[in-house]
């Protein structure tokens, strides 16, 4: 596939198979999260905006199998770098996964989740408007320790790349940092990527050699300069794991914001990269919007509300304190404050969930209402129905789960005790303090308790012994 701008096949090497040991981790660094997502799913998402998936390679080696796995529904191709020799050795692994070695070939690296759509199209597009081998990211660092410099001449061509621990003293004064990105001619690439060689003293096959290599056979290396050194930022620690979170959630608030949403205390409040909200919904202090979360139009979110992979239709209110869980919220409905959903609970239309409800693996109809200290599991629950205080559906008889069905129009009192199965039918009642087992007709009063027994002067006879 041509990309429809430049008219030229990219292809897009995605380098994921380090460790990560300043992470002081088990895992691999590519699968730490920032902003709701790993590290490699930003990159992959970038990505994605100037090629199709299946030119898109990751280059994968520590937990090789985790990371294919959590990147496989995104379609892109794998291929295994079993031993780490370096980041020219990871590209010619990638080099067989790709379906052409023509066009332009773009290396990225999995733990930059900040670089931008945005950038890999100005990167793309500078390579593919000139007769360069190669487009080299750079930034300008007042503290560039650590990084290795980029020489240029004087028309301000990348020359090489001069790794820290090999630069002289004149050297170490640039500031002028290699980022590692690079959009390369493809054909040129494989030229002469044999021509890098382990001579550094890590005994490694650095891409870094490219930029020499491609000068030496007379193709310049253009330098792309980026302003904002932040956007190039590489995970290596958990400091930079956070900086990197806060950065993130910070672009999504002020995204949010411009397109609508109203945020109170933006600084406070955790959104996940991948969440969407609808115009003018008020999102309050200190909550948590997490996962594929989508919040329509005109909704509210209460102040330590966290919600997490659920859908509110327009108009939904979720007070302060609740934790919403992979569940549905209709339009016009109202949860909270102090309320749980989890496990695909789904909440109907203008359906009130109050105080101390827990609702899970059910549905609610339309206009019902569970106003407060109610658990409410594995039941199929109908249209303008009331919940009693205190209710509770008896769902586990430890070791099968089994549904209780409440038709449209029930009342059940408060403290009432619906063992499953049960079935409700539309329109009766059930008196409060009750344990219901056998099902109840339509239009039906049941009362599962004891007859009240009342005895005079008991409480006198008892002080007298």
């Amino acid at each position: 596939m041509r990309d429809t701008e430049t008219g030229m096949n990219i292809s897009i090497v995605i380098l994921a198979a380090g460790l990560g040991t300043r992470m002081r981790s088990k895992r691999a660094k590519v699968l730490h999260r920032a902003g709701g997502m790993a590290l490699v799913e930003h990159v992959v998402a970038a990505a994605r905006a100037i090629a199709p998936a299946d030119r898109i390679v990751v280059v994968t080696g520590h937990q090789a199998e985790q990371v294919e796995g959590l990147l496989a529904p995104a379609g892109v191709r794998f291929a295994r770098q079993t031993e780490q020799k370096g980041t020219g050795h990871a590209v010619e692994c990638a080099r067989a996964a790709i379906p052409e070695n023509n066009g332009l070939l773009m290396v990225l690296y999995g733990d930059t989740p900040l670089l931008s759509s945005a950038t890999l199209m100005r990167l793309r597009d500078e390579q593919a408007s000139g007769d360069a081998g190669a487009t080299l990211i750079t930034t300008t660092l007042e503290d560039p320790s650590g990084y290795g410099r980029v020489m240029v001449d004087a028309s301000g061509n990348a020359t090489a790349i001069v790794e820290e621990k090999a630069c002289n003293d004149e050297q170490r004064r640039i500031n002028i940092i290699n980022s590692g990105i690079y959009c390369f001619r493809a054909d040129l690439l494989w030229k002469y990527l044999a021509e890098v060689q382990p001579t550094n003293p890590a005994g490694e096959f650095y891409l870094t050699d490219m930029a020499a290599i491609l000068t030496r056979h007379g193709h310049r290396v253009r330098t792309m300069h980026i302003e904002d050194a932040r956007e190039l930022l590489g995970i290596n620690t958990r400091m930079e794991l956070a900086e990197a979170d806060r950065l993130l959630r910070w672009r999504k608030v002020e995204q949010l914001m411009l397109s609508g949403v109203t945020i109170e205390r933006p600084e406070t409040v955790t959104i996940d990269t991948q969440v969407r909200v609808g115009m003018d919904t008020v999102i309050e202090s200190f909550a948590r919007i997490l996962g594929n979360s989508e919040i329509g139009q005109d909704c509210s979110i209460g102040a330590g509300a966290i919600i997490d992979s659920s859908i509110l239709a327009d108009r939904a209110a979720v007070k302060p304190y609740c934790v919403v869980g992979d569940s549905r919220i209709e339009s016009g409905a109202q949860v909270g404050p102090f309320s749980r959903l989890r496990q695909n609970a789904e909440i109907g239309r203008d359906a009130r969930v109050g105080n101390f409800v827990e609702v899970k693996k059910s549905r609610l109809g339309v206009g019902t209402k569970s106003q407060h200290l109610a658990y409410l599991g594995d039941s199929e629950i109908g249209d303008k129905v009331n919940i009693g205080a205190g209710t509770i559906t008896c769902n586990f008889d430890g070791e099968k789960k089994h549904k209780t069905k409440i038709g449209d129009g029930v009342f059940v009192g408060s403290n009432a005790t619906l063992v499953a199965p049960l079935e409700l039918a539309e329109e009766s009642y059930i008196g409060a303090g009750s344990v219901i087992t056998d099902a109840v007709p339509r239009q039906a009063l049941a009362l599962g308790r004891s007859r009240q027994v009342v005895k005079e002067g008991w409480a006198a006879k008892r002080k007298k012994k």
